[in-house]
């Protein structure tokens, strides 16, 4: 998929790749790359959280270069300071990047009712500010209140596109994935967190399309590269 002059690709499971206007490469949460997915290398990696399909040392090393950025929260530093010649850098909930033309905010991720992802862990969604794209990828977590601070992004003459988990168990269902696309009206909404043998299969996804769908909002399920 491509939009506003940014390139978007679906890595499986809750991972992207994100080619900027620039050509900068960014990866979020890379897991069980296939070959094509560690060709291009990454300038920026953004990680959620600790947990292994989400923090793959073995997949962030395919992806790494001399320089490259990784972005964590505190409960993945002890993860990435395995690697050299990297700049790690630590976020937390509420801290903004600016690297060149692109601009990082984190948000919480968490559960509310569920304890896999709790609000003290201050695991991460982030959202990204590339030119005229935005992009909010949430994390694992399910419909929080602090979603609705971006109510106002597919308002502003953006393309706003957000990923959300859809598999249940551990995030948000197709159900309650479709409640945050009704609140926050993005242009584009993209599941994520399914089919990769952790929660959730591609009935997940198709199913939160048809409900985007009825709440008139375009939703699609891009194919793992």
């Amino acid at each position: 998929m491509e939009i506003g002059g940014v390139k978007i690709e679906y890595l499986g499971h809750s991972g992207f790749r994100i080619k900027c206007l620039g050509g900068k490469m960014i990866y979020i949460d890379p897991y069980s790359l296939l070959r094509d997915a560690c060709l291009e290398k990454a300038d920026i990696v953004l990680i959620t959280h600790s947990h292994y399909d989400h923090c793959s040392i073995k997949d962030i090393e395919k992806i790494i270069k001399f320089g490259t950025i990784i972005i964590v929260p505190g409960d993945a530093q002890s993860k990435i300071t395995k690697f050299n010649d990297v700049n790690m850098q630590l976020i937390e909930s509420g801290d903004e990047l600016e690297l060149g033309r692109i601009r990082i905010e984190a948000m919480p991720a968490y559960n509310i009712g569920k304890s896999f992802h709790t609000k003290k862990d201050a695991f991460l969604g982030y959202v990204l500010k590339i030119g005229s794209v935005i992009i909010y990828h949430s994390g694992d977590t399910d419909k929080i209140p602090e979603m609705e601070k971006l109510t106002g992004y597919g308002k502003q003459g953006n393309h706003f596109l957000i990923f959300l988990p859809v598999s249940g168990t551990y995030v948000m269902n197709a159900e309650e994935a479709a409640e945050v696309v009704e609140m926050l009206k993005p242009e584009i909404a993209i599941p994520m967190h399914y089919g990769a043998g952790v929660a959730g299969t591609i009935e997940d996804a198709k199913r939160f399309v048809e409900l985007c769908k009825e709440k008139g909002v375009h939703a699609e399920i891009l194919e793992k590269i």
